[in-house]
């Protein structure tokens, strides 16, 4: 009997063990590169623009380049919150088989412009921060604290997932990507906007 106890009590331990992931280093650097990279872009972008500059709106329901920076702020905010959630939660491995798009794909999704969506109310520019400064800082604040988490964890985000994305679901790794990729598409839009014929010169 103990030797059938044994292998089986063996391929218990294993099946448990298999279902937990260590973040690789690949992982790691994947997500830094993409939180790092936005994040830069944005600040570059932002670099010496005017206050008539900043406050520019192509139309009247356009964003100007300091709305932009408001809801990226604001949203920064929740991304944090809940990339927490989700690991969190308890771990779903089934939900591998439903990914929508591979790990290369989702920066490319996320900034395609083409695609048109509109923010929930919560999410919109509402001048609830007392100087563009202030709601760039807000920003840096929180992509650094994504970012030191990012550096430092532990937390199997391979087994974690969000499902409440508008193209479906994804893992730990991939929200975090989404997340970079969110600012990197509000960041494309104040260029668009920099673009315009009547920008302040």
């Amino acid at each position: 009997m103990k030797k059938l106890i044994l292998p089986f009590a063996a391929l218990i331990l294993f099946s448990f063990a298999a279902d937990s992931e260590k973040l690789t280093e690949q992982d790691r650097e994947f997500m830094l590169k993409h939180l790092t990279e936005t994040r830069d872009h944005m600040t570059k972008v932002l670099d010496g623009l005017t206050k008539k500059q900043l406050n520019f709106k192509p139309s009247e329901n356009s964003w100007s380049i300091a709305e932009c920076v408001e809801h990226l702020a604001v949203v920064e905010s929740v991304f944090g919150g809940m990339a927490h959630k989700m690991v969190a939660a308890d771990s779903n491995p089934a939900l591998k088989d439903s990914l929508v798009f591979k790990d290369e794909q989702i920066m490319t999704v996320v900034t395609d412009r083409s695609n048109k969506v509109k923010t929930s109310q919560p999410f919109e520019p509402s001048g609830q921060f007392d100087s563009l400064e202030n709601a760039l800082q807000a920003f840096l604040d929180k992509r650094s604290e994504l970012i030191e988490y990012v550096k430092t964890t532990d937390d199997d985000l391979r087994n974690s997932f969000n499902k409440d994305l508008p193209f479906g679901v994804v893992d730990g790794v991939q929200f975090l990507v989404f997340a970079a990729g969110h600012t990197e598409r509000h960041v494309l839009q104040m260029e668009e906007v920099m673009q315009h014929v009547d920008f302040p010169e």
